[in-house]
């Protein structure tokens, strides 16, 4: 018998796990085990994704639902791994405790380069592996080298297909197959979703007729911007959607982040005319479960994974806040959260554009592919030095004042690439002594660092 283990640390992730079952991604007898796990840096003060309204439909698809902060307890979720040489006996530990026995396993988790799927990955040496990525994090490359041991164990990326016809760079560099996990599956679980979360939250869930949702997002929490800049995005979103004309808002907090007060947008609410509901229910609610509900006139956010799937798999008409500033913003460049500002920020309506917003005109979507390897390639040289090529190319053919944005020049510079080095002068980038020499003195700047 195989037992596969799933690990999910978000509602999201869980959805799409339930998705991927139904689908028939993962064929055979066997039992499938749902190991969860609280990140963050406080994780003992977030929500479990047990608490999430309609949960137990989600967790139907698995015979046992297990806690990865308690199995490690006191060790932090996100940055524990176990020394090598004690990788066995944790292994022979968590056989033990969790009933395994001498089974054969399968491991499936997001992202093997860092937190609970890295220390699976490491635990359960030379078990096979699938990955999966429930957002636009799964386009981007790599967030850094995995040992060829974990890489050459992973089999396939499984994803929806949130941007069509865009290959995902995660994991290319171990040649890892994509799959798409069907739209039709993943409506179908969001439908039941709702049926039980409404079932779950009684009249917590607001009735008003084609409202603008506007999506928060905890970016400040997640080190990206300071809280007052998170909070003039918010504001931003009430502003942008009364001007186009809405007057029923409702606002969803991240369910997983600190509540915050309300009280600035609803008086800047009330100063506009409009009227806003915060939605504040006894559980958390999966945002996909609020557009199935809502079906809303507009879904407003800036780079959440709802505000793809509105548009990819909902048919709901979107706009974006706060990409621009995100993309100046992010540090360090390779901040994985750079692709999903790209990619809402290339494909996305801006809300302040209300021409584009009624159009669903999107800003740069020409071009797209290789504007990821470009942006990839800049993030992860070492990681994608294949994606070098297609980077020049892009950067010599489509760098002008509106992609500039996703770029920064020292960072170009840096890498040799095009758009800071001379027309005259771009034979020099091929020369593998100069770029010798700037490999060496960056090396030397981060040593001084």
């Amino acid at each position: 018998m195989t037992i596969r283990i799933f690990h999910a640390s978000t509602p999201a992730a869980t959805l799409l796990l339930a998705a991927a079952v139904d689908a028939g991604c993962f064929t055979g007898p066997g039992r499938r085990m749902l190991l969860l796990s609280r990140t963050g840096p406080a994780p003992e003060a977030v929500a479990d994704v047990s608490e999430t309204a309609g949960f137990e439909r989600l967790r139907t698809r698995f015979d046992e639902v297990l806690s990865w902060n308690e199995a490690i307890f006191p060790f932090h979720p996100d940055g524990w791994l176990p020394r090598a040489d004690d990788a066995p006996l944790w292994e022979r530990h968590f056989r033990r405790a969790w009933g395994l026995g001498d089974e054969r396993l399968e491991l499936v988790v997001d992202a093997p380069h860092a937190g609970p799927a890295r220390a699976l990955a490491q635990v359960f040496a030379g078990v096979p592996v699938d990955v999966y990525a429930e957002g636009p994090r799964g386009f981007g490359p790599t967030g850094e080298k995995i040992p060829p041991l974990t890489g050459t164990r992973v089999r396939r990326l499984l994803h929806p297909e949130l941007v069509p016809g865009v290959r995902p760079l995660l994991l290319g560099e171990y040649g890892v197959e994509p799959q798409t996990v069907p739209a039709e599956t993943i409506g179908k679980v969001i439908a039941e979703l709702a049926d039980a979360a409404v079932a779950s939250t009684g009249a917590g869930l607001p009735s008003v007729e084609a409202p603008a949702l506007l999506l928060g997002q905890d970016l400040a929490g997640a080190g990206l911007i300071p809280a007052a800049e998170e909070a003039g995005l918010r504001l931003e979103m009430v502003r942008g959607a009364a001007a186009l004309g809405h007057t029923r808002l409702v606002f969803a907090p991240d369910p997983y982040a600190p509540r915050q007060d309300p009280a600035a947008l609803l008086a800047e609410a009330g100063r506009l005319g409009v009227e806003l509901t915060v939605l504040d229910t006894p559980l958390p609610v999966m945002a996909d479960v609020l557009l199935h509900r809502l079906r809303p006139a507009l879904v407003v956010g800036c780079t959440s994974t709802a505000l793809f799937a509105a548009a990819r798999f909902h048919g709901l008409p979107v706009a974006t806040v706060g990409t621009g500033l995100l993309l100046e913003r992010l540090t360090p460049y390779e901040n994985p959260e750079r692709i999903p500002a790209t990619l809402a920020d290339a494909l996305l309506p801006e809300l302040a554009d209300a021409d584009a917003v009624s159009r669903q005109r999107p800003g740069a979507e020409a071009g797209l592919d290789g504007l990821l390897a470009a942006v990839g390639f800049a993030m992860r040289p070492k990681v994608r030095p294949d994606l070098r090529p297609a980077a020049e190319r892009y950067l010599s053919d489509r760098l002008d004042g509106r992609t500039w944005r996703y770029f920064k020049r020292r960072r170009l510079a840096s890498l040799a690439l095009p758009g800071v080095v001379p027309a005259r002068l771009a034979f020099l980038r091929g020369n593998p002594a100069l770029r010798r020499v700037a490999r060496r003195a960056r090396a030397l700047r981060s040593g001084a660092s």
